[in-house]
Formats: C-alpha cells, sequence, structure tokens
C-alpha cells in the first residue's frame, strides 16, 4: 500500500493509530511500542512478505553490532579492534545494499567491457532497502563514536521501522529520535499534533494525486514515447518531469510527515521549497535535506570536507555526488546526474570564492534552468533519449515551423475548436501543449508561495482546516476514482 491509497489512509491509519493509544491508555506502554512495530512490519511485508526476513536480518545485526560499539569496555580499550568492527559492520551492510541494487548493473557493464555473457537470475530491489541501509549505518557510527546508545531492542526496532519514514525516508539519525520514542509526553493523543497531522498530510494528498500524477501523464508520454522532439514538446516534456517529481516528492515528505505527528513524532523537515534556490548549493540545503546531511556528515567531512586544499575539496565534492547520484540507481543515468551537479558546486564554490554576485532574478533562473535539465539525465533511461530532449530545447527553428500534421492526435483530440482558435495566436507547438503548459505556470505560481510546514505553523486555525479539508475531498474523491502511481523515490 501507498500512502495515497484508500487501504492506507481508510484503514492501515486508523487501526494503528487507535491501537497505539489503546494500549497506551490501559498502561501497556510496551505493548504500545511493539504494536508500532508490528503495524509497520506489516507496512513492509504488504509490499512483498519475502523481504521481511531481509529487513529483520538487517536490524538484529547492526542492534547487535551497535551495543557492542557503544557498551564493551574492552572493545573500547581497543580503539583498532573497535574501528574494525565498525569497518566490517559497514562493509555488510554495503555488501547487502550492493548485491541487490547493484549487481545487475556490474555484471552488465563485465558482459559489456569484456564481451562476455555472464548470467545472473533477476533479482528484486527490496523497497526501501538504502534508506533502512543509510539510516542503521548512520546508527554504527554514531555508537562508535560514542554520540548515542541504545541497549533496547524494541526502541531501536521502532526507531528503523517506524511506517511514516521507512520506504523513502528521510534518513534519521537515532538521536533525534530515541528521545521522542522514549518520552512519556507522547504517549497519550494530543489533539492539536492530530490536527497539525491531518492538515500536512491532505497537502501531502493533494499534491501527489492532483498535482504530480498529472504531471507524470505529460512527463511519461515524453520520456517513454519515443517521440521526435520539437522545442515546445521537449520543454513540456522536462518541465513536467521536473514538477511531477517536486510535487511527488514534496507530498510524500508532507504525507510523511503529518502520519507521524498523529503519533506525537516529530520527523526531520526533509524538503524546503528547493525551487526557490538561488544557487545550486541552496538547492541542496533545501532538497532531500536529510540525504545532503547524510552525504556531508559521512561521507564529504570524513574525505576532509573543505579543511584541505582547494583541490582537494573540489575532488571531494565530485566524489560525493557521484555516490550521491549512484546512490539514486544503478545507471550511467544516475552517475551521470550526480556528476553535473558536484560540477556546478565546484564552479559555485569557485564563483564564490572569486567574490562574485549576480542579480537574484538571474540567479534563480540559471539555477532552475540547470536543475531542470539534470532532471532530464534522472529521467530518461539511456543518454540518448536524454540528448535527444536536449536537442529539442535548443531547437528554435521548430518552434516556429512546426506544422500541424505533425501535433500528435491525443492533443489533437482534447483541443478540439479550442486548439482551432489558438492555433490563430500561437505557434503550432505551443498551441498543442497549452494545457501543460498553463499547468507548469500554475506550478511555479504554487511553488513560490509559502510550502506546507510554513503553512502549518502559522495562519489562522479554522482557515487552515477548512482548506485542508477541501484539498483533502478533492484527492480522495480522486483516488477513489482513479489509482494513484507508486511516489517517485520508492524506486530509489
Amino acid at each position: 500500500m501507498i500512502f495515497s491509497s484508500p487501504m492506507f489512509i481508510l484503514l492501515f491509519l486508523p487501526i494503528a493509530f487507535f491501537g497505539y493509544f489503546y494500549l497506551n491508555r490501559i498502561r501497556l506502554v510496551l505493548a504500545g511500542k511493539a504494536w508500532l512495530v508490528a503495524m509497520s512490519l506489516f507496512f513492509y511485508a504488504y509490499w512483498n512478505v519475502a523481504y521481511l526476513p531481509l529487513l529483520l536480518a538487517s536490524i538484529f545485526f547492526n542492534f547487535a553490532v551497535g551495543t557492542g560499539l557503544s557498551m564493551d569496555p574492552a572493545l573500547r580499550r581497543l580503539r583498532f579492534s573497535r574501528r574494525f568492527v565498525l569497518l566490517s559492520s559497514i562493509i555488510a551492510n554495503l555488501v547487502l545494499l550492493g548485491y541487490f541494487k547493484y549487481a545487475n548493473f556490474l555484471i552488465e557493464n563485465i558482459n559489456t567491457t569484456f564481451n562476455v555473457g555472464y548470467i545472473l537470475p533477476p533479482i528484486l530491489l527490496p523497497l526501501g532497502i538504502s534508506f533502512f541501509t543509510f539510516t542503521q549505518i548512520a546508527y554504527l557510527v554514531d555508537s562508535y563514536r560514542g554520540e548515542v546508545k541504545e541497549y533496547n531492542f524494541l526502541n531501536y526496532a521502532l526507531f528503523v521501522t517506524f511506517f511514516p519514514h521507512l520506504i523513502a525516508g528521510p534518513i534519521l539519525h537515532h538521536r533525534e529520535m530515541m528521545s521522542q520514542f522514549e518520552s512519556r509526553w507522547t504517549l497519550a493523543v494530543r489533539y492539536r499534533n492530530i490536527l497539525l497531522g491531518l492538515f500536512i498530510f491532505s497537502i501531502g494528498l493533494f499534491k501527489k494525486v492532483i498535482i504530480a500524477d498529472t504531471f507524470a501523464i505529460w512527463a511519461n508520454a515524453g520520456f517513454d514515447g519515443g517521440i521526435n522532439f520539437d522545442f515546445f514538446s521537449a520543454w513540456a516534456t522536462s518541465l513536467s518531469y521536473t514538477f511531477q517529481l517536486y510535487f511527488d516528492f514534496s507530498g510524500y515528505c508532507d504525507m510523511a510527515i503529518g502520519a507521524s505527528l498523529l503519533f506525537n513524532i516529530w520527523l526531520p523537515i526533509n524538503f524546503n521549497s528547493p525551487y526557490k534556490a538561488l544557487d545550486i548549493q541552496d538547492f541542496w540545503r533545501r532538497w532531500h535535506m536529510t540525504l545532503s546531511r547524510y552525504l556531508r556528515d559521512y561521507l564529504y567531512i570524513p574525505l576532509g570536507g573543505n579543511r584541505c586544499s582547494t583541490v582537494r575539496c573540489y575532488f571531494n565534492l565530485m566524489v560525493t555526488f557521484v555516490l550521491g547520484g549512484f546512490w539514486h540507481g544503478a545507471s550511467w543515468m544516475f552517475i551521470i546526474w550526480g556528476a553535473l551537479h558536484g560540477i556546478a558546486l565546484v564552479i559555485h564554490r569557485a564563483w564564490s570564492g572569486l567574490g562574485l554576485r549576480m542579480p537574484k532574478a538571474l540567479a534563480w533562473l540559471l539555477t532552475f534552468g540547470f536543475i531542470n535539465i539534470t532532471w532530464i539525465f534522472f529521467r530518461a533511461k539511456t543518454l540518448d533519449d536524454a540528448l535527444r530532449i536536449i536537442r529539442g530545447m535548443v531547437d528554435i527553428d521548430s518552434a516556429l515551423n512546426f506544422p500541424v500534421t505533425a501535433v500528435p492526435t491525443n492533443n489533437l483530440a482534447w483541443g478540439g475548436w479550442f486548439l482551432d482558435y489558438l492555433l490563430r495566436w500561437l505557434p503550432t507547438g505551443l498551441a498543442a501543449n497549452v494545457l501543460c503548459f498553463s499547468a507548469i505556470v500554475l506550478a511555479l505560481g504554487i511553488v513560490g508561495q509559502k510550502n506546507s510546514f510554513e503553512l502549518m505553523t502559522s495562519g489562522q486555525g479554522t482557515a487552515k482546516l477548512s482548506g485542508a479539508l477541501l484539498l483533502f475531498c478533492i484527492a480522495i474523491y480522486s483516488v477513489m476514482l482513479t489509482t494513484s502511481s507508486v511516489f517517485l523515490y520508492f524506486n530509489f
């Protein structure tokens, strides 16, 4: 089930909520935590029960290692031994992740490079493996550093499996969550948190079902349709995916925070209006914030960060973002995407080091344009597909000389007589995609407003609830009529 499915909203979430607080009310606190763990495991197993043992084995293994790193006096005295245990456990986690996520990619590249024919049985990627693996690696490192201590297995299991973050993040730090799971303040129903949770959950549901899934129609038609792009269709395709991904991921983050708040748990903010960024560094402070934090704390800084020579700093940035791109999936396209962002950050650091500035409007336009272009590599299946779209985006001649006969029949169908009227005033390519571009303009307007968290923490309660109720009703009506697609970040 997904957050935007009727089963989750109308069945799973109420059962988890009432069961948890009923057990707390009759003073069975441990049973309440066990209930949440059980419901979270059911939520995970609902996708594919075959991978439930993998998740459980990962939890048992990392809890045992983390406990040993944080409490064993003998290991504390032997720093080399502790370091060996830490490195071995990290390698074990990465090997598990690498097998399921990258084995096929590795074999394909070996076959291509050396002209051999190795074959692996099909390997299905366990849902959320990147997120629960990275979360637990962070726990191991923090245990080694003496920053966390967790001796209660039930608490640890809840920390890893808590269903609002289990599948697609955010990537949590043990120290920021366990104080909440252990606090008695979270055991009782808090009506303010329920209202706030339902408010932001409703906004996220609307973003996903109404906005993201609508843009998905145009994005998929362009990326998967194998069409020859003219100027306007290329821009419509790229911008549709840019906003599909934005509202899909933003909607997921809102719904995760909202669902968590029902249980009085505050997840860290993972998404903070990234398309308002005025430079690429600012973008990464706003987009997938917990992944950016993870890459900074556990990769960039250990490599030396910016506490070294300029050339070495640039190298650290490139390594961090190439690996960050590779984390998203086993494809050269993700590696290219990560490398492009690494190059952009190197250029930004050099630019800033010279004390150069540019007008805010131009800074935003360049940043957003770069992000839009790089998302093409993120979404395209092959480099040829990505370059085909980019060539269309710079083909100005096609904007002025696009024949009506080349307009896709589905565009002609929905346009009807209205399209005939638009063709008198607009270029053919623009008229054929006017609905898509109208949605893009509307999306830009929405992006420029306050984000969900800002709305949640400001304004009048009655107005907020009325607006959220309206969005929820529209979204749930759409959910009942159609099948909402899986969140994009479930693939990573």
